[in-house]
């Protein structure tokens, strides 16, 4: 069998997926033979950890000799992990260099970039694969087959609400993300997933955005109001902590990848969530107009006591709803971190109002309410994440969902988010043809 050559752009948390799958399910097909980071603390850390399972240990490169890098090791295919507002470069110069390219979501953060992907693609002819978790989730597929198959009809709207919670959401106002200019707002790196989910859904394009938000409860500003007082700059301290802190040394692999490694570029995992320089939004309401005639109504709150989602789906025959509880309680450990409930019971033992679970329904007209059964299997997000990494390393069968997803889905998936940025900071609906990015314009025509 015929090896193909990966190398892995970027050396974060995120990289780990994909380190355990070529050293392990995938390593009679695949091999890292490079690894392209600028810290070399976490290059270090990945190249020990592939050399420690038996394999020949990656090089490790900064990102100036990316080209060097996949002349030099033959590289096939690169994987890259990196900081969202990096992705199109990196992309683009990758294709040019003669590799093919996996990128997580999402695939850019503005239109221009999006565009200048779109030009390397044509340009050079190579493949980009987008991994879209959240369509191999069992519960999302089996919406998607409910849909497919027509029970409730032509689509003509969809309610879509998400929760995060104040461990997961308090979560992105700590790191990177924070700063719009690098990950373009939870619109674009968190809701990305949530937008591709209903293009899917749909099969549809997105045509027109209105959005409304901001950021209400994070941050200095929102501190100040509600009177929290001064606060350390970073969670990693000694002394009291509370609920909202991240403090590294809690977490052995955080430590190693972040902590340890800050000396090499003064990178902070663990800022304060109510410190200032924060620039995205925490809460967010969009409309989104669908070239199928369908509207969709969305929102994102990223302070929830509770993590989860609800869908609804109306149609000209029915209603589907899925209502899915990630995390039914954040609990405070005696005030140290935030602990998740995985038993599902409240500080007292008794059972929780909001176990965690999942319920998909189906009601057609003058019927009553029928469940859809939601088979699961081992592995993250229901076992999606075995079922997505099989198509990115072995290659996509005949898959009757089109679950796998390529650079066209990653621009529509992004372009409401883009969409929705623009519209927060004009205050008016801007139409996704008049981005910028061809393939949207085409799309509209």
């Amino acid at each position: 069998m015929t090896i193909t050559r990966y190398a892995l752009i970027g050396a974060g948390h995120r990289a780990q997926m994909y380190v355990d799958a070529i050293t392990d399910t995938y390593a009679d097909r695949a091999a890292l033979v490079a690894i392209c980071e600028p810290n070399p603390g976490r290059a270090a850390h990945y190249a020990d950890l592939v050399a420690g399972r038996g394999f020949a240990a990656p090089t490790t490169w900064q990102p100036d000799r990316l080209e060097e890098m996949i002349a030099a090791e033959r590289v096939d295919r690169v994987i890259v992990c990196a900081r969202d507002d990096l992705h199109a470069e990196l992309i683009v110069r990758s294709l040019e260099a003669g590799a093919d390219v996996v990128v997580e979501k999402p695939l850019t953060i503005d239109a221009d970039s999006a565009a200048a992907i779109e030009a390397a693609v044509e340009r050079t002819g190579r493949r980009v694969v987008l991994t879209f978790n959240y369509r191999y989730s069992p519960r999302n597929s089996a919406l998607r087959q409910v849909l497919q198959e027509g029970l409730i009809g032509e689509i003509t709207s969809i309610d879509f609400s998400w929760m995060l919670d104040t461990m997961h959401g308090a979560d992105y106002f700590r790191r990177w993300h924070r700063e719009k200019v690098h990950s373009g707002g939870l619109l674009v790196h968190k809701s990305s997933h949530h937008f591709d989910l209903v293009n899917w859904w749909l099969r549809s394009t997105p045509r027109r955005v209105y959005a409304s938000g901001g950021l209400r409860f994070y941050g200095a500003e929102n501190a100040a109001v509600r009177g929290l007082g001064p606060r350390p700059e970073r969670g990693t301290h000694d002394g009291a902590h509370d609920p909202f802190e991240l403090d590294l040394r809690g977490d052995a692999r955080l430590k190693e990848l972040y902590l340890d490694t800050e000396a090499h570029d003064g990178y902070l995992r663990d800022r304060d969530v109510f410190g200032p320089g924060i620039t995205i939004e925490d809460n967010l309401a969009l409309v989104v107009d669908y070239a199928s005639g369908a509207t969709l109504s969305y929102s994102l709150n990223a302070h929830a006591p509770w993590e989860g989602y609800r869908v609804a789906v109306n149609g000209t025959l029915g209603r589907a709803e899925l209502e899915v509880v990630e995390r039914g309680a954040v609990l405070d450990d005696e005030g140290l971190h935030p602990v998740l409930d995985p038993s599902a019971t409240d500080a007292g033992g008794t059972a929780s109002l909001r176990p965690q679970g999942e319920r998909l329904l189906v009601q057609r007209h003058w019927e009553e309410a029928a469940v859809v059964p939601i088979v699961n299997a081992a592995g993250g997000h229901g076992g999606g994440d075995a079922l997505l990494l099989a198509d990115v390393f072995v290659g996509p069968g005949d898959d009757p969902l089109a679950r796998p997803a390529d650079w066209r889905d990653g621009v529509q998936s992004i372009a409401v988010g883009i969409a929705g940025n623009r519209s927060l900071a004009t205050g008016l609906p801007v139409e996704v043809a008049d981005l910028g990015v061809p393939l949207l314009a085409r799309e509209r025509a």
